[in-house]
């Protein structure tokens, strides 16, 4: 793999923005990790989760209430992985390390795999984001074509179209497909995978194993094959639309910009943190709802400028980021709303379904 780095020789303006964000810590007396906020989330999301698995399991209801109970299943372990799970796992949930690898492994109950993810998203995609060639979270795909550098196919005509289709089936797809050809290729894209020891080899198996006994055998034995299928499915499109379009909105619109990783070696002209703000967006800052279910994910910005500091923090810190970047005369991307955001992914996505000779 080509080796891509930055030209971090005079990074004077992450220097300039990580003396602000500490005088901020300092002044309010306040440790970067998770404090009541995130407790509270975690005393809401997870037991929701249990309560919606119970339910579909012990209850008699009509096939709709199954269906939105099912719904509100993948969005409760949606919200376990934005929240509980990414600050764990990150290390930012709380001070003490035991605790974040605790809840790290929440990862593992909604069927992914903690160790790969480390790697995938901490080291990888917040080192190099959205370049293309290394960014696992934008491999080239016959199904998806997410930058100009990738090469196009004609399905990719109606991409634009078929995408949420996508989307819904991704979380599927990680647990059973994706995770297996990572952990047997011992790769994540063009990375060599850090080897696992014995104690995560076998956290690996057992909790694939637990993922298809709770999640399968269980349930079918419950309530059949037909009610199964159907809550499973629900479940799916649920967990996979809301995983795929927060990232998405984070980094594949319009606003945000790629780089290509080849054969040769790269040097990108600007310091790393130039680079994050200028591959990621913010969106709908403002929805206090939106930005206590994504677990502050909205604040994409600051998440890959200061990752290892918990979300419940990111409001105060965009106030810092933004005036900064104003002082530096960096752009500073921001959709005022979902919608808007949605609606340039839309907009991408469908320009790269053209042709390339026609787009240009």
């Amino acid at each position: 793999m080509a080796k891509v780095t930055y030209n971090n020789k005079n990074a004077v303006f992450y220097q300039s923005l990580k003396a602000d964000v500490e005088k901020y810590f300092k002044e309010n007396g306040i440790p970067k990790t998770g404090n009541w906020r995130l407790y509270i989330k975690t005393l809401i999301l997870i037991p929701a989760a249990v309560f919606s698995y119970v339910f579909l399991l012990t209850q008699q209801y009509s096939n709709m209430a199954g269906i939105g109970v099912s719904l509100l299943l993948g969005l409760s372990l949606a919200g376990v992985g934005f929240n509980i799970m990414h600050d764990a796992c990150h290390g930012s949930y709380s001070s003490k390390k035991w605790v974040n690898e605790l809840l790290g492994l929440t990862l593992n109950a909604l069927g992914g795999n903690a160790f790969i993810w480390k790697q995938k998203h901490n080291v990888i995609h917040h080192t190099y984001t959205n370049v293309d060639g290394i960014d696992d979270d934008i491999a080239k795909s016959p199904v998806i074509r997410q930058c100009q550098t990738q090469v196009w196919k004609p399905a990719h005509r109606i991409q634009h179209i078929y995408l949420w289709l996508v989307y819904a089936l991704s979380s599927f797809l990680w647990v059973f497909v994706i995770d297996m050809v990572k952990y047997g290729t011992k790769r994540i894209y063009t990375t060599t995978m850090n080897k696992m020891d014995t104690r995560e080899h076998v956290i690996f198996w057992l909790s694939k194993l637990l993922y298809v006994v709770f999640y399968i055998a269980i349930p079918v034995y419950v309530v059949g094959w037909a009610a199964w299928g159907v809550g499973f499915l629900f479940m799916h499109v649920a967990l996979g639309l809301s995983l795929s379009v927060v990232f998405q909105l984070a980094h594949v619109i319009e606003e945000t910009e790629f780089e290509f990783s080849g054969k040769e070696d790269k040097e990108i002209e600007t310091e790393w943190a130039v680079h994050q703000i200028r591959t990621t967006a913010n969106f709908a800052p403002k929805n206090k709802v939106i930005s206590w279910f994504v677990g502050g994910l909205n604040f994409q910005v600051e998440h890959h400028l200061f990752p290892r500091i918990s979300h419940v923090h990111y409001p105060a810190l965009s106030k810092i980021v933004e005036r900064k970047c104003q002082e530096f005369n960096i752009q500073y991307h921001c959709m005022p709303t979902m919608i808007s955001a949605i609606r340039s992914h839309y907009r991408f996505m469908k320009q790269l379904g053209q042709r390339p000779e026609l787009a240009a």
